[in-house]
């Protein structure tokens, strides 16, 4: 093989001809945009020269390319060239094979971002969505078609009919409001008339009125003195007496 390298490379280390063509053109540090065409073509000759004397078996795309390399080869040592009597065959098949390398290069390097990403993704692990209510306590008595999450959107969206429907001008009162209060409160209105929606339990709109009905209203569905019910998706929400 002269004075070129020495070929150890693996059988099927590259994916085709341009890619052989770039390993070679990066091991002999030349610039992709000017390739000494004669070093090049022994190079890769060589090591097609050694695929075949292992008896394996050659892809058309490799010998293309190799009759590509032996025409500018050969182009180029014909005596007396110069650069102005280059033929427009030449300055194309040239040309063309930059172009077709520099448009690999561009997708390996992609392909190699990529296979970074798939590694790094590789490394984080997902689940796919399970039920919840195994971890639930099952102590809120909230009949099948009502969780607490309905709850909280239902007063989600109550609490922001209030807020657009309040007067502009309105007066800011500190007021304590006990727990033990509502639910005696909520227990003589569902002894009065047995089911009530679950918005006419908020009688005031203030923070601390609301937050402590909310609680309430689960502590005794917890300790089954009241259930919640729905008939249907959006439909009105219910308590009951247990």
């Amino acid at each position: 093989m002269g004075d070129y390298m020495e070929y150890k490379f693996k059988i099927n280390e590259f994916e085709g001809p341009l890619d052989l063509l770039l390993h070679l053109i990066k091991e002999s540090e030349m610039d992709i945009m000017d390739i000494e065409i004669v070093k090049l073509t022994d190079q890769y000759l060589d090591y097609i020269t050694s695929m075949e004397s292992m008896n394996l078996s050659i892809a058309s795309e490799y010998l293309v390319v190799a009759s590509d390399l032996m025409y500018l080869k050969s182009k180029i040592l014909l005596p007396g060239m110069e650069e102005e009597e280059e033929s427009e065959e030449f300055i194309e098949t040239k040309e063309n094979l930059i172009n077709r390398l520099i448009e690999y290069k561009k997708y390996k390097e992609v392909t190699d971002n990529f296979k970074v990403l798939e590694e790094k993704r590789s490394n984080f692990y997902t689940k796919t969505p399970s039920s919840m209510k195994p971890y639930k306590s099952g102590l809120i008595n909230l009949n099948d078609d009502v969780t607490v999450e309905d709850l909280v959107n239902a007063l989600k969206r109550y609490l922001e009919r209030q807020e657009y429907s309040k007067p502009v001008t309105t007066k800011v009162t500190n007021k304590e409001i006990s727990l033990a209060e509502r639910r005696k409160s909520i227990r003589n209105i569902l002894k009065q008339r047995k089911k009530v929606e679950f918005f006419e339990l908020f009688e005031e709109f203030s923070k601390p009125y609301v937050v402590a009905t909310f609680l309430s209203i689960l502590e005794m569905a917890k300790e089954k003195e009241l259930i919640i019910r729905q008939e249907n998706n959006f439909d009105k929400i219910y308590c009951e007496v247990s």
